[in-house]
């Protein structure tokens, strides 16, 4: 239906005897952390808690922050990473990162954290069969940034991302910076020439580049790939994705080396099936115990992104791909086969003509649950959503919150079972049957059906015929006929 101006928001599809049901939490804009059950009822509120992202652990504690860092300095920086309790108590804190004196602002400890983070005991940060976080202690994988200057890169100063593990009391005990690995990353010469140039400088803060903007990372944990004797695979390694460069990357805890990678260059013979993935978010590798384990998840966003050879989409090559909707794929990390997917075609779109209808360029996530099904986070239209294994729509939500700048947005929601949070009881699951759009009425409005009619004779039809542009259908017709 494009852009509507008027849809139904909360809960708007639910199947309980297909869905996996529990609590769903997301950062609800200009709200804070917000939980919510299968029937979209709002069971709690971490009033102002910001979530980048918000995640909940069992018990009911939940993660995020007090405050960002001021925009004019910083860019996408949190001030600190908090647990709060159900009382919204921080009982954890972290912020001894780097030494901050903006102007303006009295000087303090950041954490800079973005994007993500993991707590020990559970490698993905969503609900893992026998592998829950620890909540009284443990060690923190964050992300993070740094300003640091890299004239092998670019003259520009760059906004790197870094990987640190902080134990229960705050210390740092293990860095990385991607920055670090620039020849590790496979960028060609044209790309090299085009980053050196303009590292994706952004108007904000120093204006430094950044000029990988790594979303999201992620602990392997154990996997059947190390099981198998395969050492990339360690169950401590971590593996992370970099939407700038439309990198997915594993790295070596050990050593700092990246042992494993997808991208930047998607045009060779062992990916070019995979097609280009391009601004992803929330790759990681599926947890032993859960459907699928060993494959790698990715929320494939499309919109734009890469570095390469000046083309009429990217005059600078600068954000030289280009895709105009989105897939959630799932990888072999071995064969590199495509293991399921989730695109506009399964979703029941004519593709590419409609493409567009599953789309979110930026943010956005995917999750795996323990019966199969994918919950999946449209984020840019505030869609949450969970699909069968056959791509059956069996749970929907469309968050009725909105920013300043009229977006429901939503970057990313998890969905855990109900014994995690015993402050409550177990919700009534009541269904709630799809509507049928072509027949939903606002009241005053009429209803479908013209008032007089007259039937034309002699008219001929032959279905949908052709359109305007060659539809996916038609392209591997011909190129079957051509094999033939």
């Amino acid at each position: 239906m494009g852009h509507p101006t008027i849809y139904p928001t909360g809960t708007t599809v639910y199947q309980p005897g297909k869905a996996w049901s529990g609590y769903t939490i997301y950062q609800a804009a200009d709200t804070g952390a917000l939980l919510i059950d299968m029937n979209g009822r709002e069971v709690h509120l971490w009033k102002g808690l910001r979530g980048f992202p918000n995640k909940i652990f069992p018990g009911g504690y939940v993660l995020g922050s007090t405050a960002e860092r001021d925009p004019k300095y910083g860019f996408q920086d949190e001030a600190n990473l908090v647990q709060v309790d159900w009382d919204g108590n921080v009982v954890w804190k972290f912020d001894r990162y780097e030494w901050i004196e903006d102007p303006g602002h009295p000087a303090q400890w950041m954490a800079r954290q973005h994007h993500d983070y993991q707590r020990e005991g559970n490698p993905v940060g969503y609900y893992v069969p026998g592998a829950d976080p620890k909540v009284g202690s443990g060690n923190t994988i964050i992300l993070a940034h740094k300003n640091v200057n890299r004239p092998e890169i670019s003259d520009v100063e760059l906004l790197d991302d870094t990987i640190i593990e902080v134990d229960w009391e705050g210390n740092v005990v293990w860095e990385w910076a991607v920055s670090d690995h620039f020849e590790e990353l496979g960028f060609d010469e044209a790309a090299k020439e085009a980053l050196y140039r303009d590292p994706n400088t952004r108007a904000f803060g120093t204006h430094s580049g950044d000029w990988m903007h790594i979303n999201s990372v992620s602990v392997l944990g154990p996997n059947k790939h190390y099981d198998a004797g395969d050492e990339r695979f360690h169950p401590d390694n971590l593996i992370w994705d970099a939407r700038e460069s439309n990198i997915i990357a594993i790295i070596d805890k050990r050593t700092g080396n990246i042992v494993w990678k997808l991208g930047p260059d998607y045009s060779g013979e062992d990916t070019k099936h995979i097609g280009w993935i391009i601004g992803q978010h929330h790759a990681h590798l599926i947890p032993k115990g859960l459907p699928g384990e060993g494959n790698i998840l990715v929320f494939d966003n499309g919109g734009w992104g890469g570095y390469g050879s000046p083309n009429p989409e990217s005059p600078d090559g600068v954000k030289v791909a280009r895709r105009d909707h989105s897939r959630i794929l799932e990888i072999h990390p071995i064969t590199l086969e495509i293991e399921w997917q989730y695109t506009p075609t399964e979703a029941g779109f004519q593709a590419p003509l409609d493409s567009y209808r599953f789309y979110s360029p930026y943010i956005s996530s995917a999750q795996r649950l323990p019966n199969g099904n994918t919950l999946i986070t449209e984020g840019a239209d505030g869609r949450i959503f969970e699909v069968t294994r056959e791509h059956e729509l069996v749970w929907e939500y469309i968050s009725p919150y909105k920013n300043s700048r009229n977006a429901n947005m939503v970057y990313r929601a998890y969905r855990v079972p109900y014994e995690w949070i015993p402050q409550l009881e177990k919700p009534v699951e009541t269904e709630i049957a799809p509507l049928d759009v072509a027949d939903y009425r606002l009241p005053g409005a009429a209803p479908r059906g013209a008032v007089t009619a007259v039937e034309i004779e002699g008219t001929v039809s032959y279905g949908d015929g052709a359109f305007c542009v060659a539809t996916t259908d038609e392209v591997v017709r011909k190129e079957r006929d051509q094999d033939e």
